[in-house]
């Protein structure tokens, strides 16, 4: 999940360096999005981290 928000955080860079707006926004939404559904998933996943 990590990796996708990556990659759509490249893609969106590089659409902002190239002067594609519109791909570059888009791109950068949906790096954001999937960012915050892999922190969501990772604290859940410390918190229910198995109990000796």
């Amino acid at each position: 999940m990590l990796n996708y928000a990556i990659t759509f955080l490249l893609i969106a860079l590089l659409a902002g360096i190239l002067g594609f707006g519109v791909v570059a926004g888009t791109a950068a939404a949906i790096a954001k999005v999937l960012f915050v559904i892999f922190l969501v998933l990772f604290i859940a996943s410390l918190f229910r981290g198995k109990k000796i």
